[in-house]
Formats: C-alpha cells, sequence, structure tokens
C-alpha cells in the first residue's frame, strides 16, 4: 500500500511540473509579433507580360498546308515578355525586381509577394510597373501619399483592367 501511494505521489509530481511548465511557456517569454512603432507595406500582385512576339497573318499557302481543324488566320507566340516592378518609399527605392514569366511555355503571370516594414507616419509611395517590350521608363506608375498608423498593414496590388496599382 504504501509502494502504490508513493508511486501516486510521484506521478502526481511530475504532472504538476508540467501544468507549471505548460503555464509558464503559454505566457513566456513575451513574443512581440511586430514592432510596435512601425508599419507595414505587402506588396502582391500576378500579372502577365505583353506577348514576347507579335501574332502574325499566315498566307493562303500555309492555311492549305494545315489540318482543317488547325486552320487559323493569326498565329500567336505563347511566350510572355519578364515583368519589372519598383516599389519606391520616400524617394528611396526599396524593391527592384525583373519577374519572369511562369509555366513550362513561359506563357503565365509573373508573380510577386514582398513584406517591408516602414516606420509609422507619413510617406510618399511610389509603385511602377513595365509589361511591354520598352526598354526605358514604365507602362505603369502610380504616386500615393499614405498617413500609416503604428502596425497598420497597407496593401500594393495590381489590377490592369481597373488602372493599375491599388493601394488600399
Amino acid at each position: 500500500m504504501a509502494r502504490s501511494a508513493l508511486r501516486y505521489l510521484g506521478q502526481g509530481a511530475i504532472y504538476l511540473v508540467f501544468v507549471v511548465c505548460l503555464g509558464y511557456f503559454s505566457d513566456r517569454p513575451a513574443y512581440t509579433h511586430f514592432p510596435p512603432d512601425m508599419a507595414l507595406l505587402k506588396l502582391s500582385f500576378s500579372h502577365g507580360g505583353q506577348p514576347k512576339a507579335p501574332c502574325r497573318q499566315l498566307s493562303r499557302e500555309e492555311l492549305a498546308k494545315l489540318a482543317p481543324n488547325m486552320r487559323r488566320a493569326t498565329q500567336c507566340e505563347r511566350e510572355r515578355l519578364p515583368v519589372l516592378i519598383e516599389l519606391e518609399v520616400d524617394g528611396k527605392l526599396l524593391y527592384r525586381a525583373t519577374l519572369a514569366p511562369t509555366g513550362l511555355a513561359r506563357d503565365g503571370r509573373s508573380r510577386a509577394y514582398q513584406r517591408f516594414t516602414v516606420p509609422a507616419g507619413r510617406h510618399e509611395l511610389v509603385a511602377r510597373l513595365r509589361d511591354s517590350a520598352r526598354a526605358e521608363g514604365f507602362d505603369y506608375e502610380h504616386r500615393e501619399e499614405v498617413d500609416l498608423a503604428s502596425q497598420q498593414s497597407l496593401a500594393i496590388d495590381f489590377h490592369s483592367e481597373t488602372g493599375g496599382f491599388v493601394f488600399r
């Protein structure tokens, strides 16, 4: 009887140590997910660049050589151009990348997701994107002055059908 009581007492002590450790580590050490005096910028987009080569018209002879179910008046390459993106904060370049198209035939969308921490306060943001074959300049540019609160998250997205960049 004394031996089983000692065993239950030992088992209870082990449970007590486990519960105390569990309680301590559920609250400590204190973890700060995000610094209190900073804000978060999230650049996220998925966009397909323009086709690498223009479509061409097939001649009557070329069309005649094709099977009836393959006869199309125009022939277009699938491959797309890479997309160049820049993000500038208060006149300083924060991010610049040339993003290749996805897919085996390089005909998919170029994708980006980046997170940046910036001090809370007023900032001038400039987002630029080039999806064409032009050598210089950008096809889309959006400039906006934002006032970021402490621990605020601002998403920067791109929608070509609505005119370009969206800050929200």
